[in-house]
């Protein structure tokens, strides 16, 4: 089946030089085991963080180390460049092994790597000044929500528990169910004196996140 890769060139307002090079950046091993977005996918992984960096000493010149590295987790973790990735429909684009070309979702963790292949793949093939903007408007919505700086329940637990207990909050994963590609974790969280405050999650991170926050309701 022929990929027409115009519209979502035509989404990131910019075309290729190299089409191979973009192909590349969105072929997983699993339909080619040689010739894929593995590599790419770590130099894309650098220059987004890079970029974000830069962005972030711009805007916030004065903000401490502590709270621009939560801000800059934030910008550049999976779940933002799958959420940057589903924007401009790159998982129409990518190949996969897929025998008999049957319908199917590909991975989520498949979806955000080639994200940040296809990041990769523009700064090898338009240098990073031009990949810079790209990636600046891309992530345009993502920035502006860096400004609203909240620490993280799972953080705000674990200060209350350092405090109070002088010992972290145990969590526990009672469960992990789902298909693959949309997996549901349960995971509790207590402290040295509650029961276990259970809640779910598309990962185990966010179902932590969720039971932390639970948690917190309580003891306040």
């Amino acid at each position: 089946m022929k990929i027409d890769y115009q519209n979502l060139e035509k989404k990131i307002k910019t075309f290729f030089k190299n089409k191979q090079l973009l192909i590349k950046a969105l072929t997983h091993k699993s339909f080619d085991k040689e010739n894929n977005n593995e590599k790419i996918e770590f130099l894309g992984d650098r220059v987004l963080g890079l970029i974000m960096a830069k962005k972030l000493l711009e805007i916030y010149p004065y903000e401490k180390e502590g709270i621009l590295d939560k801000k800059f987790a934030s910008l550049v973790n999976k779940k933002t460049c799958l959420e940057i990735a589903k924007k401009i429909g790159l998982q129409k684009y990518i190949l996969t092994y897929n025998p008999g070309n049957k319908k199917k979702d590909i991975e989520d963790k498949v979806v955000a790597d080639s994200c940040e292949a296809l990041i990769g793949a523009l700064y090898l093939d338009k240098g990073f000044q031009l990949t810079e903007k790209i990636i600046l408007n891309l992530w345009s919505d993502e920035i502006k929500k860096s400004k609203v700086t909240q620490v993280d329940a799972k953080t705000k637990l674990q200060e209350f528990s350092l405090k109070r207990f002088k010992k972290l909050p145990i969590y526990k994963l009672f469960s992990n169910t789902g298909p693959r590609h949309k997996p549901v974790f349960k995971v509790g969280v207590k402290l040295i004196d509650t029961k276990f405050f259970i809640s779910e999650g598309k990962s185990k991170k966010d179902a932590e996140q969720n039971a932390a926050i639970l948690c917190l309701k309580d003891i306040k």
